[in-house]
């Protein structure tokens, strides 16, 4: 391989930058995560499962992080759920030994994870089809192990899954048993949930997520099989369920994190936002309102997930470098290392003076599209500029 020299520097074997003391010493763009917010989002679910007795499986996917999952998992063994069979393996690596893979299996992923199962990894799986069933067992007998899945319940429309109602439900769990696969219970998500904005609303989607949950459980008990676990799960049906009777687990996952449509639901406030992307002033057009900084999409991830909501935050909020939000100043146009910061349509805000290299923190629309665009996380303490740590993130699938 051929060797780039520049002023001193080797390209070939340059490694990581050197981590900065603090956070205005950071190159930008840059994902900050603080800590104290992450612990006390981690604390709130859990207080409020353990409270009515149901087991919290914080879903890893946002942060893919095991600094992360520590935080919420301090023996570090589990129960958590993964979207990636990566992150199973990053988990596993690292000591966990609990997780529910909540993807519909196919083929390659049902021989993936019996290498898992046989490692003793108590990995389950997801199925919603007797064809699912058929195919997890004929990968358990060739791993020499025993499958455990989870029949997918739709409680909302939102995605897959069989309704309570589907004459299919008991054909999947016999199917199961046929092949020689451990029913470890029903599995569902209230993604629809997304969609609201008031509590009246969420807590109605919860009760549903809960009663339909509950119906395929006792569909299946009835018919003569097994059913050990009901498994609910979203971070606002989470956070506005009233009743959870019936129910063993929840998992959630942006709860540990929050974001700007989580805000637009009313599942937190600005000040729950535990990441921000750090970026810098690059230019300023006062004629056209704009004020451009060096992180595009590539930095805050495409998502507009705040279109839809009563208030559009564009690309992210702005704050200052401690943390305090610019009054209605939002990432209005952002291209792939470019972003626009603007006043938001309708307002009376002027827009502030910022000048060429100063650094402003982006709160993002959607946090597990924003953290996958990034390495690792930065982590600081609220009202400290100090940077703590860094913490790496896992990628792929």
């Amino acid at each position: 391989m051929q060797r780039w020299e520049m002023r001193g520097m080797d390209i070939q074997n340059a490694g990581p930058r050197e981590p900065a003391a603090t956070v205005g010493a950071l190159a930008t763009p840059a994902l900050l995560l603080d800590k104290d917010r992450l612990d006390r989002n981690l604390a709130r679910l859990s207080s409020r499962m353990a409270a009515r007795g149901v087991v919290l499986r914080p879903h890893m996917k946002t942060a893919k992080s095991i600094d992360v999952a520590r935080r919420a998992h301090p023996s570090g063994v589990g129960p958590i759920t993964v979207s990636t069979l990566a992150e199973a393996e990053y988990f596993a690596q690292h000591g966990f030994r609990d997780m529910t893979y909540a993807v519909g299996v196919a083929p390659h992923t049902a021989e993936r994870t019996m290498r898992l199962r046989k490692a003793g990894i108590d990995l389950k799986v997801l199925v919603d089809s007797p064809e699912q069933a058929t195919m997890l067992g004929a990968a358990g007998r060739a791993g020499g192990v025993t499958p455990s899945a989870f029949i997918e319940i739709d409680c909302d429309g939102h995605r897959g899954g069989l309704t309570a109602a589907d004459p299919k439900l008991v054909a999947v769990s016999a199917a199961l048993a046929e092949a020689g696969v451990k029913l470890a219970g029903i599995l569902t998500h209230a993604g629809e949930s997304y969609s609201l904005c008031t509590p009246d609303a969420l807590v109605v989607a919860a009760e549903n997520e809960r009663a339909v949950a509950v119906a395929a459980a006792d569909t299946l008990r009835a018919a003569g099989h097994e059913c050990p676990v009901v498994s609910v799960g979203a971070t606002p049906t989470a956070h506005f369920a009233e009743d959870l009777t019936g129910v063993t687990e929840m998992r959630a996952g942006v709860y540990m994190f929050f974001d700007l449509v989580m805000h637009g639901v009313g599942v937190c406030t600005t000040d729950d936002i535990a990441i921000s992307v750090l970026a810098t002033v690059i230019g300023t057009k006062p004629e056209k309102g704009w004020i451009l900084v060096d992180a595009g999409w590539m930095a805050l991830s495409r998502d507009r997930g705040t279109a839809a909501q009563r208030i559009d935050q564009g690309y992210g909020l702005v704050c200052d470098l401690s943390g305090k939000l610019y009054p209605d100043l939002i990432v209005a146009q952002a291209s792939q290392e470019h972003g626009i910061l603007a006043i938001r349509s309708g307002s009376a805000q002027a827009l502030p003076d910022l000048s060429i290299g100063t650094k402003i923190r982006i709160l993002p629309n959607h946090a597990c599209a924003t953290a996958s665009q990034h390495e690792l996380y930065n982590v600081v303490s609220a009202g400290n500029d100090a940077v703590e740590a860094q913490w790496p993130r896992m990628r792929g699938w």
